[in-house]
């Protein structure tokens, strides 16, 4: 018994060793430091929240040495920003999509709070599907630990037992959850971001409340609730629709829309550009606008 103590006890030390050669201490905030994931040459990913101080941001490797960022770009709906650093991809560090991942699996946080590395051991409490954030960015799943938050812990990473890196933590995205934007988002908006220096998704320009309908309109409408109309920006592709304030939403695309979280999951980058059909109430009848889906940096 002693000597597999041993023997996972010097394992979880070598993956946590290895897995620090990619995790950075991030300075850009008068609070305590974060932690960031080097991702390639010259590009550190860490959690947007803790990027406050863009002008003086910095940047310690694991050796101690201190390098300034260059240049930021960030994506507040997923959490991500990208500093942009003197710095070279640790060799040998792998990041895995986690696919194989389930609940009560062992993982492991390697933050950079200081100079030296900080592991917390867990298990994973919680999977799920794509979900998107209260600011509209798609993650590709959900992906919680049991790991208490402590001092780095945004913009660290999450990794697996056999040492890949499945995740950056953040507690950014849900109050009191440790979650973690998986590696697959992580590609995808690194990606964009490196692109484009932006994610593009789509919007209409409205301003809305959800309401309950009445029971006339409910039975028209064949929904309970709705999203009423409180505000139109000018020259938005509702304007040039015709949505008109007090105008109730009932669908995009054939998709009900009963509240805020609806109309953001059929507001996908996918359909920016496309034309589509926008259910309204309008004086209680409905009707149908055609609209062409904007772009919005978010």
């Amino acid at each position: 018994m002693a000597t597999d103590v041993r023997e996972l006890s010097a394992s979880l030390g070598a993956v946590v060793k290895a897995a620090a050669a990619a995790v950075v201490r991030v300075e850009a905030r008068r609070r305590a430091p974060a932690s960031g994931l080097v991702w390639s040459d010259g590009v550190v990913v860490t959690a947007e929240h803790v990027v406050e101080d863009e002008e003086g941001a910095r940047v310690f490797l694991p050796d101690g040495e201190e390098r300034l960022v260059t240049a930021v770009v960030r994506d507040e709906a997923t959490d991500l920003a990208l500093l942009k650093v003197d710095v070279k991809a640790a060799p040998g560090v792998a990041f895995a999509d986690g696919a194989e991942l389930e609940v009560g699996h062992v993982v492991l946080t390697v933050a950079r709070p200081g100079r030296t590395a900080r592991a917390s051991f867990g298990v994973v409490s919680a999977l799920g599907q794509s979900w998107r954030t209260q600011s509209g960015g798609l993650v590709d799943r959900y992906l919680e630990s049991d790991v208490t938050p402590r001092p780095g812990f945004s913009g660290s990473a999450l990794i697996d037992a056999s040492g890949a890196i499945v995740g950056m933590n953040t507690a950014g995205l849900a109050r009191g959850a440790s979650l973690a934007v998986p590696t697959p988002t992580l590609r995808r908006v690194v990606g964009e971001l490196l692109d484009k220096g932006r994610v593009q998704r789509g919007y209409l320009g409205v301003s809305t409340i959800p309401v309950r309908l009445p029971r006339t309109m409910a039975e028209r409408a064949r929904q309970d609730a709705a999203l009423l109309v409180v505000g139109v920006q000018a020259d938005s592709p509702a304007e040039r629709a015709g949505v008109l304030l007090g105008d109730a939403i009932v669908s995009l695309h054939g998709t009900p829309v009963r509240g805020m979280s609806e109309l953001v999951d059929a507001l996908g980058e996918e359909q920016v550009g496309k034309e589509s059909r926008l259910g309204i109430l309008r004086a209680g009848e409905p009707r149908e606008l055609s609209v062409q889906v904007g772009a919005r940096a978010a």
